[in-house]
């Protein structure tokens, strides 16, 4: 049994740790069910340089679920894994990995393995400093730098200045560099394009040959620039079925790609063609209802037919069911495709009201209010039931691009001085708090 002051002492240096448990890594759970869902959809390819951090971050999420045995189990994983990719029985990349496991034990109430714990990161930081004194060292700069890439979209710029950091110091990890031009590629959505993107995604994609993923992001950022990439898109989407399944494969990313420059009929039968090779993998099922979505609610160039419609609502049915704890993006897009098909409205309705009567955390709720201000507006032709709807919305501070779609709208609104809740609006929008992140 502990003493108060060996417990207190414990807790300082378990505080002092770089791990999963001290990045402040608080999400809700829906945020966690969704990113333990695509971590899962990465699957355990032999050879991905990633493979330590995937079972590192999922037994993270799984401890914050409840699952302190799957996280025990995962974490040990990862310690097989960091060995394996490694080539050898120890380093510093075990550093966050041991550091887990000391929190685990310590939350589950067994000191002594949480202090031996500690003691063996304690050795490895003695054995192999980091280069830089004043600095992590670099494998837990590239760690903490692949974690906040799979939680957060505003912390990319983050991530790519870690990665910067960790590459300083050993510049010969090849999947860091890759890593760090996808983080400034993501980031540049939200902060404004980087001028050489371009360059950055071509001279990694050179360093990174086989990486499908960056080859396809790379064609999208080529495509937005004015070249032609018609061909090589299909040619890399040739490579793409012949590669192992995994969502590291750079699918979804291709289908983007042949969304923007080719055509959603090419897209949908490429997934297709990927899902009758692998037909039992959820991954591809949501790729393939993905381009079914474009087809129904964003194509404009013909109307799906009856069997086009059936195959899409079918497969959403079933991807909704293959990831039950983060579908409500899929259930607000049946509802969509139930109205834009004109298949029926009431089975549209009936999703909405469910939703709306379910227990949603709020950034889940302000997409879900926005989502159905639209629905009321444009297919119910209830305009003040939609106002109130972006309210609803744009009242909950939590910034994202739905809170400004709803914003936009009552703007809107109360600027043309023509809608009997014009007044109500101004009203509202001048109280309105900022947002902030949850």
């Amino acid at each position: 049994m502990m003493s108060a002051a060996q417990s207190q002492t414990l807790e300082s240096k378990l505080e002092a740790l770089q791990c999963h448990f001290t990045w402040d890594l608080n999400p809700g759970r829906s945020k966690l069910f969704r990113v333990r869902d695509k971590l899962e959809d990465i699957g355990p390819e032999e050879g991905n340089s990633w493979l330590g951090h995937i079972y590192n971050l999922r037994g993270y999420i799984q401890y914050k679920l409840g699952f302190t045995e799957d996280a025990q189990s995962l974490f040990n994983q990862a310690t097989e894994a960091l060995r394996l990719t490694r080539g050898a029985e120890e380093g510093r990349w075990l550093v966050v990995n041991y550091g887990n496991l000391a929190w685990l034990h310590h939350h589950l109430g067994k000191q002594e393995e949480s202090q031996a714990y500690l003691s063996k990161v304690d050795a490895l930081m003695k054995k192999y400093p980091s280069p830089s004194q004043d600095e992590l060292h670099p494998e837990i700069y590239a760690e903490k730098a692949w974690t906040l890439m799979k939680f957060s979209t505003d912390q990319k710029l983050l991530a790519a200045d870690y990665f910067e950091r960790a590459i300083r110091m050993q510049p010969d990890m090849v999947e860091w560099n890759t890593s760090r031009v996808l983080a400034l590629e993501s980031a540049s959505y939200n902060e404004g394009p980087e001028a050489d993107i371009l360059q950055k995604l071509r001279i990694a994609k050179e360093q990174d040959p086989e990486n499908f993923y960056l080859a396809a992001k790379y064609l999208e950022e080529r495509g937005k620039k004015g070249e032609s990439i018609e061909d090589e898109a299909r040619e890399l989407g040739r490579q793409v079925l012949r590669n192992p399944v995994s969502s590291y494969s750079g699918m979804k990313a291709l289908l983007w790609v042949y969304r923007k420059y080719l055509s959603i009929d090419e897209a949908i039968t490429l997934a297709e063609e990927a899902l009758k090779q692998h037909p039992d993998v959820r991954y591809l099922k949501s790729c393939v209802a993905l381009c079914y979505k474009w087809k129904i609610i964003l194509s404009r160039d013909s109307r799906p037919n009856k069997n086009m419609i059936e195959r899409a609502i079918s497969l959403h049915e079933e991807v909704i069911s293959l990831y039950p704890q983060s579908s409500l993006v899929k259930k607000i897009d049946l509802a969509k495709m139930y109205i834009n098909s004109k298949y029926s409205q009431a089975k549209a309705d009936q999703i909405f009201q469910e939703l709306l009567e379910s227990d949603l955390e709020p950034a889940d709720k302000q997409m879900l209010y926005t989502n159905y201000a639209y629905h009321l507006f444009y297919h119910l032709n209830d305009s003040d039931r939609a106002t109130q709807y972006h309210m609803r919305a744009a009242e909950i501070p939590h910034e994202s691009s739905f809170r400004e779609r709803s914003i936009r709208v009552l703007t809107q609104i109360r600027d043309r001085k023509k809608d009997r809740m014009c007044r109500e609006v101004e009203k509202f929008l001048s109280n309105l708090q900022k947002p902030q992140c949850f």
